[in-house]
């Protein structure tokens, strides 16, 4: 894992170009993987919809863009304790990057 200076940060943008959350990440795709677990989750990978998740990184005018998506899938036998029977998994594709004029 990186160290915590290597993180950085990445605001959820919403089409209008509201700020919503804030996930951080070493690369824009780490953040992006774990936006795409807050979505509504499918039954399985191949019946989820994909989904535009638009993030800037913080202290810059770049907008990462990818298609995410989300889905539900049993836990592995050898989990540990705590973890639920079920859980959410999530995939990204990077689309692109968009420079913004101003913030």
């Amino acid at each position: 894992m990186a160290p915590d200076n290597d993180k950085r940060n990445f605001a959820l943008r919403t089409n209008d170009g509201e700020e919503t959350s804030v996930f951080s990440g070493g690369t824009p795709r780490q953040a992006a993987l774990k936006a795409a677990r807050r979505l509504d989750p499918a039954d399985s990978e191949a019946d989820a919809d994909p989904e535009e998740i638009r993030l800037r990184e913080k202290g810059t005018e770049k907008v990462h863009v990818y298609e995410g998506w989300a889905w539900e899938e049993d836990a592995p036998d050898d989990k540990p304790d705590w973890m639920p029977g079920e859980i959410t998994k999530g995939n990204v594709s990077k689309e692109g990057v968009e420079h913004l004029d101003e913030i």
